[in-house]
Order: structure tokens, then C-alpha cells, then sequence
């Protein structure tokens, strides 16, 4: 005979929820996009996929802030209002997203993973996503962008906080850092910018992409410009298209190592990509101002480097510049990962991200002191050195002139960076001493050669070009266009300071035809 069990049914309940509830965790886990990675294909497969027909709408996908358990708000710093989001509890991250222009949606879902150990902080940053599209009385700048993130500390009443910077983020977490090193409980590089004006070395974007896929990426171009005349397209819906275009036909092998899937896609080109009209030329610009070599020489802050193997985003340099930037931190490299680390190794990245935060040192206040003290000293030298007083000057009319005044062949010389010597001729063009500006683009070309930079050449041969044109020299002017015209690069560079947008080799064709007239500087220092 059975004895009846009156626990019986409410075991069996209770065993039914538990198979529930990780059904459920299960599903939500899998729903991640990129969990099954083993089976991905990745860069080093070399697979060409070309669509032929151009995708006229990018198929809708939710953002992932709407699945996500997330406290949502606007914050006020100074005359704008930052998006934020927040979950988890503990130690304060901060997640700076890349750019300039990029959005917080990048992060999502998998710094979901922090939230165990961590309170995660995610952000827009002004002029980006969901923020406010306000320049302000002094415009858009690096700067601005530190003291925004630094008010919104305050905001949320932190007093440290561990700071992760991603790409062009990496650059803003570092000037942070060297801005506010008091309340920087920890620095995180995460497929960083360097923020110095150093050699790095030849970038590898288009290593992996096909002879085919290129060609079908310049294709997109064009087919892009008539659908934008024949629909009306809007600024964003433009971008959106054209990214996720390029992304089908294999542009994501520039920055990634493993093929994100159609859904990502499809996330990337609707939300993570938004800016204000002119935000990423106006804060590369503001980017191009600031040289932080040797600024972390001194620095007590934990600092914590990661890289991945395959982050072809600058050339085989880059991580011995960042790391010797910063003797004090450790640097790991994940092996198989690209630029976005944390989606392509995500167990490893989050293990060594938790170590990191749990084990923080404390920092005293004699030592930051120290810190500070040797900062002064730094931007002291900075002034006396041509490099890094170059950095420091505008864009703009009267900067040029004051740079002109400055200038003699002497001092050139002691310039090593090529954007140091291009804003040295442009200077010189701008006062309309075209002779000299002549010299400086000739200098240019054969450092851009000696560096194999093949885009800084064709821009060199160009403005030699221009120059030659102003100078009455055309026969030779057109030489010059020739040379750049043959190379056939299809880059497009911008001088926003001369309102001047183009592709390399195919504006040095249409110069060959018609000679340069003179552009003024619009921009104001």
C-alpha cells in the first residue's frame, strides 16, 4: 500500500519552477548574439560573400536597452542633458564608447555581465545616441566631452569610479584620467586609441577584405548617391543604409574578428552610429589637439591595457606605443579577438575584467598629489617642444597666422608627425605664402613615403598640386595630380576648416582637368 506524500505536489511545483527559471535564464543567455562563437566564421577563413543588389531599408531589430532590465534617465551637465543607464551593484564602471560618434549600444548586452560585481554605468556622450545635439557656447571639444563626463559623476553622487574607455573612448578615459586622476579609481584601455602623435605603423583594415568586396564597396558609393537623390534621404537614414550595405559585403572584416550576425548588423547600423552633423570631424580635430605622450609616466592609477590580436585598426605598432605610454599598467592581449574584444572572447574578458575591479589598490593621496605635481611638469615641456606646441594649435584663420610667424625650415624639421607638417602647410596657405607651403608638402610626401603612408602621399601630392596651380605652374601642377590620380586610392578626406570633402585619386582626376582656385578658412580657434 502507497502512503500519500502531501509534499508530493508541492516538490513537484517547486521542481517545475527551478526547470522554468533555467529554460528561461537558458533562453535569455542564448539570445545574446554572438554566444555560440566556436562555430562563427572569422576573418582568417578569408570567405567572400558580395550581395549584388543594393539593401534599400535596414530590417528593424529592437535596441537592446528594451530588453534589458536597466534603470533608465536623463542627467544634467551644465547646459545639456546626458542619456543614462545604470544597472548592477558595486565598484562603479563607466563605459565610454568609441567614435567620435559612436553610441552606448555598443555595449550592450554583454557588460550585462558585469552587473554581478559592478555598478554599470552606460552613456551617450553629448552630440551622440540619445543625448542631447547641443554644442554649447564653446562648441564641441575633447574637453568639453572630460568635464561632461566629469559632471555626471557628480550627478550620481560617485566619488571614484573605474573608467573603461573604448577605441576613440580609450582617448577621452585617458585624458580623464590625466584631468581628474583623483577620482579615477582605475583606467581600462579597451582596443584604445593612443592619443599620442607617434607612428603606429601602416593600418591593416583592408587586409582581409577581397579584391571583390572592394570593388563592390565602391560600387555601394555610388549606388548609395542615387538612392539618396531619389528617395530624399535623410542624414541618418543615409548612414544606416550605407553601413549596413558595407557590412554585407564584408567591410566588417576591418574591425572584427568573427562575423557578427545579421541581427548585430542590423543593431550596429540603426543605433550605433549617431551624431550631430559634423561631430566626428569637429572632435578629431579637437582630438588632433592634444598629445598625451608622456603623460602616464608617473601615473599611481591602476591601468589595465586590452587588446586584441587581430585589431587591425592601426598598424602592428600600436600596442608597444600605448604600453610604453603607460609603464605601469598590465596588457593583455586576447588572441582571438578584433577591436570589440568583450563580444569576441567574452569569458575571458569578463573574468579578467572582474579580477581587475575586485583587486584595485587603494591610492593614496600623497601619491596622486605626486602625480598631479609631475603633470605640471609634463605640460611645461610639452609647450617648449614644436611637436607638442603644434598640438595645441587651432584649425582655424588665426591660428594659421601665428603658426606662419613661427614657421622656418629649422623649426619644420623638428616636426615628426604628418599631421604636424600638413598643418604646417595649410598655415602657410592660408597667409597666402605659397612658395614655402610648396617646400612643406614636398616634405610631407617623402616622410608619408619613408612611413609607407599611401594616403598622406596622394594628400601631399595634391596640395603640392594646389600649390603649384596658385603659383601659375600648372604643366606641373598637373604632374603632381597625375601621380596622386594613379595611385588609386578612393579615401575620402575632409578639412572641415576649407568646407572640403573628397576621395583622394578621384579628386586629383578632376584637378587634372581643371586647375585648384582658393579656398578660405572658415573656422574659428
Amino acid at each position: 500500500m502507497t502512503s500519500k506524500n502531501p509534499s508530493g505536489p508541492i516538490l513537484k511545483a517547486a521542481a517545475l519552477a527551478c526547470v522554468i527559471f533555467l529554460f528561461s535564464f537558458c533562453s535569455q543567455e542564448k539570445s545574446i548574439p554572438e554566444m555560440d562563437l566556436e562555430n562563427r566564421e572569422t576573418i582568417l577563413d578569408r570567405k567572400v560573400h558580395i550581395e549584388p543588389e543594393l539593401v534599400t531599408e535596414v530590417p528593424y531589430v529592437e535596441r537592446w536597452c528594451e530588453r534589458l532590465d536597466l534603470k533608465k534617465h536623463r542627467v544634467k551637465v551644465g547646459d545639456a542633458e546626458l542619456y543614462v543607464e545604470e544597472e548592477g551593484r558595486g565598484t562603479p564602471l563607466v563605459l565610454i564608447h568609441g567614435g567620435p560618434g559612436g553610441t552606448h549600444h555598443c555595449f550592450h548586452p554583454w557588460f550585462s555581465r558585469a552587473r554581478k560585481y559592478a555598478r554599470v554605468i552606460y552613456y551617450d556622450q553629448r552630440g551622440c545616441g540619445l543625448s542631447d545635439f547641443k554644442p554649447g557656447e564653446e562648441g564641441y571639444s575633447v574637453h568639453q566631452a572630460v568635464e561632461d563626463l566629469d559632471a555626471l559623476r557628480k550627478a550620481l553622487d560617485i566619488e571614484e569610479w573605474v573608467v573603461l574607455g573604448y577605441s576613440y573612448g580609450g582617448f577621452l578615459a585617458q585624458l580623464y584620467t590625466a584631468s581628474h586622476p583623483e577620482n579615477a579609481a582605475g583606467l581600462v584601455l579597451l582596443g584604445s586609441s593612443t592619443g599620442m602623435h607617434v607612428d603606429t605603423g601602416e593600418s591593416r583594415q583592408h587586409q582581409y577584405i577581397s579584391d571583390r568586396e572592394e570593388e563592390r564597396l565602391k560600387e555601394i558609393r555610388k549606388e548609395m548617391k542615387e538612392l539618396s537623390e531619389k528617395k530624399d534621404l535623410s542624414r541618418k537614414e543615409y548612414i544606416q543604409i550605407l553601413l549596413y550595405n558595407k557590412f554585407l559585403n564584408g567591410d566588417w572584416k576591418r574591425q572584427h574578428f568573427i562575423k557578427p550576425t545579421q541581427e548585430r548588423l542590423s543593431q550596429i547600423a540603426l543605433y550605433e552610429w549617431d551624431h550631430d552633423k559634423n561631430f566626428n570631424s569637429i572632435m578629431s580635430e579637437s582630438m588632433g589637439n592634444v598629445d598625451l605622450k608622456g603623460a602616464f609616466e608617473k601615473c599611481p592609477v591602476p591601468t589595465l591595457i586590452l587588446e586584441g590580436k587581430y585589431d587591425l585598426t592601426w598598424g602592428e605598432k600600436k600596442r608597444e606605443v600605448l604600453k610604453n605610454n603607460h609603464p605601469n599598467a598590465r596588457m593583455i592581449v586576447f588572441e582571438k579577438a578584433g577591436h570589440g574584444i568583450y563580444k569576441e572572447q567574452p569569458e575571458k574578458f569578463f573574468s579578467v575584467l572582474k579580477d581587475f575591479i575586485k583587486d584595485l589598490p587603494e591610492v593614496s593621496p600623497q601619491e596622486i598629489g605626486a602625480y598631479k605635481a609631475s603633470l605640471e611638469t609634463w605640460r611645461k615641456e610639452q609647450k617648449k617642444s614644436a611637436e607638442r606646441s603644434l598640438a595645441s594649435v587651432g584649425w582655424g584663420w588665426h591660428s594659421s597666422k601665428k603658426l606662419a610667424h613661427r614657421y622656418s625650415r629649422e623649426w619644420l624639421g623638428k616636426l615628426e608627425s604628418l599631421r604636424s607638417i600638413l598643418r604646417t602647410g595649410f598655415a602657410l596657405y592660408d597667409v597666402k605664402d605659397y612658395e614655402e607651403a610648396l617646400f612643406v608638402f614636398e616634405r610631407m610626401e617623402k616622410e608619408a613615403a619613408k612611413k609607407k603612408e599611401k594616403p598622406y602621399v596622394a594628400m601631399a601630392l595634391i596640395w603640392r598640386g594646389h600649390m603649384l596651380d596658385l603659383l601659375g605652374r600648372r604643366e606641373e601642377a598637373v604632374g603632381r595630380y597625375r601621380q596622386a590620380a594613379e595611385m588609386n586610392l578612393d579615401l575620402t578626406w575632409m578639412h572641415s576648416q576649407y568646407r572640403m570633402k573628397y576621395s583622394l585619386s578621384p579628386y586629383a582626376r578632376e584637378r587634372m582637368k581643371t586647375p585648384f582656385q582658393r579656398i578660405e578658412n572658415h573656422a574659428t580657434d
